[in-house]
């Protein structure tokens, strides 16, 4: 919703972030202080996050934050500090001249968390028989189809240690987007899984590891294992003792033996017990800044600014002119509008991103301008020629009247044939609402009348990937360096193309659906980007499909806030980082996260 629905482990696929970024990643379930008493001899971590899981299943991981980067790992690594791609369940790769051949050598002695051997064979089952399986439909495999043909890898067993993949052409995301982008999964305990038929014919696979599944018979390959699950309450993670990694000294990792991971929705129950001690990390906002800031030498703990996110916020319009048994999608009154670039160009001027920013993120924030990440190496800055939309009403005002607008004696924008301008936001029903009243009330400066609807996150989710049946969406997709982690965005025939969403396989036909030359452009140019292996031209080219987006604003850009969080000084080698979602962004290297003593002086 990476970029299905979100970023496990480190999931190259950019996917939707929950629903307002500036609302923070922490929460509760019933007073953490409890297990730090009760286990006080048990070198533990207590952690939070804003949602119950969906599934123990990684394939069918589609929200984040998720629980992907605690149990699974990938051939290789990104390394959140230095970003270089490192071996991790392979110990090293060969690529071929012509770069179509990568052959990856297995270390030895890899086992999975029930002690069963983790080999080639898993490899080669969890790609055939899992992401490549166009009977098991997942965001990952949007992120395997490469080229123009949209053709996948193949994957073969050398010997006992090495697995060949031999893509249809060069793609140059490959080490990041799937060697380190998709964990390896279990043959030994889903391969029946996957070849069992349900009764409605589907794989049982797509019902398999739900969370009404015992955790313990959850089998990983990550640092740790699943311990316990208490709905709207919390998750106990249990260090992995096959996990495969060791310090210097030879001492197995990871460090810390439990993680509890509190469950609750409201930030600021979350930032109270963090006040007082009852959590060890918490990402924070900028209401919460200034207030933990005064607080650092007497609470023990220190802020970290990992600078920018990585995600993007922003609203966009439904722009699917298709039928459904005879029925438009979107009122075709309202489609008009959506459609006209102008609109949306004017809609976009309307909003007041520096009173956003001022107000809502306390100055700790900038505009957002691009569906590039703003740490990624490929974004392109306003500085740089990118269009940005800076908060002009008058100017919006101006457009809309020359595209044969027309405001009444109420100051209310009429279309050409006399219609109000009205229409109804989707916005996530939990938390509390900052920035949609705003542009609420942002775009009714300028005559349109903005309907919020707040509702669950998974029926918001039903909608905007199947039924298709809405008319603006505010939300927010998680982000990293590499641009094409979003080609399922961008790709006409992507997964999550939302704006415009082409229905997926198992959905209802869609009759008279369109795509316009823009995004077969934006489309081609991302192609173009992963074939491309020299860094310049790479970066030229996905300059192009920003000053595309920003032209035609399928995406509405509104904010990027600082990456922040607050970490017990007990706690040692935290490295936050912004370019992976949560908890990825501070767990990413979670196996050397170890307790101290250290105390401010």
């Amino acid at each position: 919703m990476n970029s299905g629905i979100f970023k496990p482990l480190l999931r190259r696929s950019w996917i939707l972030g929950l629903l307002g970024i500036w609302v923070v990643l922490a929460l509760n379930g019933c007073n953490p202080s409890q297990f730090k008493t009760q286990a006080a001899q048990v070198p533990q971590l207590v952690l939070s996050t804003t949602t119950d899981p969906k599934t123990f299943n990684y394939a069918l991981i589609q929200e984040s934050p998720n629980i992907s980067s605690f149990t699974y790992e990938a051939l290789a690594t990104e390394n959140g500090v230095t970003k270089e791609i490192e071996p991790a369940l392979a110990k090293s790769w060969e690529i071929s001249e012509d770069k179509v051949r990568y052959v990856f050598t297995l270390r030895e002695g890899l086992k999975w968390s029930d002690g069963q051997p983790l080999t080639v064979d898993d490899v080669v089952f969890s790609f055939n028989d899992i992401y490549l399986n166009k009977r098991i439909p997942t965001y990952t495999q949007d992120g395997l189809r490469i080229g123009e043909s949209k053709a996948f890898p193949k994957v073969r067993k050398l010997d006992d240690r090495r697995v060949e993949f031999t893509l249809p052409e060069p793609f140059s995301p490959f080490l990041r987007t799937v060697a380190a982008g998709i964990a390896i999964m279990p043959e030994h305990a889903l391969r029946k899984a996957v070849e069992t038929k349900r009764s409605d014919g589907q794989p049982a696979f797509l019902s398999t590891w739900g969370t009404n599944t015992d955790p313990t018979k959850i089998v990983v390959n990550g640092p740790y294992t699943i311990e316990s699950y208490s709905p709207s309450q919390r998750m106990i993670f249990r260090r992995n003792p096959y996990y495969w990694r060791k310090d210097a000294q030879g001492k197995s990792l990871p460090y810390i033996e439990r993680i509890i991971w509190q469950i609750v929705e409201n930030a600021d129950t979350a930032l109270m017990q963090f006040r007082s001690g009852g959590l060890d990390l918490l990402e924070i906002g900028a209401g919460s800044f200034q207030l933990l800031k005064r607080e650092e030498e007497r609470g023990n703990f220190s802020i970290q600014n990992a600078g920018p996110d990585s995600g993007t916020s922003f609203i966009t319009f439904n722009l699917n002119k298709g039928r459904r048994n005879g029925k438009p999608l979107v009122d075709p009154i309202k489609s008009r509008w959506f459609n006209n670039v102008v609109f949306r160009q004017a809609v976009a001027y309307a909003i007041d991103r520096p009173s956003m920013i001022n107000n809502i993120l306390r100055g700790l924030g900038e505009p957002q301008n691009s569906p590039v990440s703003v740490p990624s190496p490929y974004y392109l800055s306003p500085k740089q020629g990118l269009k940005t939309y800076d908060y002009n009403p008058e100017k919006a005002k101006q457009l809309l009247l020359a595209a044969g607008f027309k405001y009444d004696g109420k100051g209310q924008l009429l279309d050409a044939d006399g219609n109000r301008v009205r229409f109804t936001m989707l916005i996530s029903a939990g938390g509390r609402p900052t920035v949609t009243p705003r542009i609420k009330q942002d775009l009714s400066k300028i005559g349109i009348t903005v309907d919020l609807q707040p509702l669950d996150f998974n029926v918001i989710g039903e909608k905007i990937s199947n039924t298709l049946d809405w008319e603006c969406w505010y939300g927010a997709i998680t982000g990293g360096i590499e641009p094409a982690n979003g080609y399922n965005i961008w790709s006409t025939d992507g997964n999550f193309h939302v704006f415009n969403q082409k229905p997926q396989k198992g959905q209802a036909a869609i009759e008279g659906w369109e795509v316009s030359d823009w995004e077969k452009k934006i489309d081609a140019l991302y192609i173009q980007g992963a074939r491309e292996f020299e860094d310049a031209k790479r970066k030229a080219i996905y300059a192009e499909t920003q000053r595309l987006a920003q032209e035609y604003l399928p995406f509405i850009y509104l904010f990027n806030p600082l990456a922040l969080a607050a970490v017990r000084n007990t706690i040692e080698n935290v490295k936050y980082t912004s370019i992976f979602p949560a908890p990825a962004n501070y767990i990413w290297n979670i196996y050397e996260v170890k307790l101290g003593d250290k105390k401010v002086s």
